[in-house]
């Protein structure tokens, strides 16, 4: 599983990410982003973070702790130089559980680096449940 082969423009980036992290190419994946890289985590802002050193750190850590880490590309749209990118990891932990994590991310293009990002990626929850458990859940019913 690779990218989705695309050939150029901003989502040519993204794609090149994609075979860089599926490569566990840590210098492949760095040189994607910008120094100024601005990563923000809407859901979560305080994972938010600025600099292409953190994405460094951060793909250290997942190569080591998901050995066996693959992406995929699901689907990818470029508006100008904004690039929505829907992605699912895939891979097992030192420990042997499974690791999965799939959302969207929204990278902002600039000449052959990604300048910022919109981070929505999220691990996959195996527990059981429906949409109405959910809900009374989040309502605190």
């Amino acid at each position: 599983m690779t990218g989705v082969g695309l050939a150029s423009g901003p989502a040519a980036l993204v794609d090149r990410l994609c075979r860089a992290t599926n490569a566990h190419d840590l210098d492949g994946v760095v040189a994607c982003f910008a120094e100024e890289y601005r990563n923000d985590t809407p859901a979560h802002p305080e994972r938010g973070f600025v600099g292409r050193e953190q994405v460094r750190r951060n793909w250290e850590e997942i190569f080591a702790a998901v050995p066996d880490v693959v992406a995929e590309l699901l689907r990818c749209a470029a508006d100008g130089d904004v690039v929505w990118s829907e992605w699912e990891h895939r891979g097992h932990r030192l420990d042997g559980t499974e690791h999965i994590m799939r959302g969207v991310i929204i990278f902002g293009v600039s000449g052959d680096l990604i300048r910022w990002a919109r981070f929505y990626l999220e691990p996959v929850q195996a527990a059981a449940g429906n949409a109405d458990a959910f809900r009374d859940q989040q309502l605190h019913r």
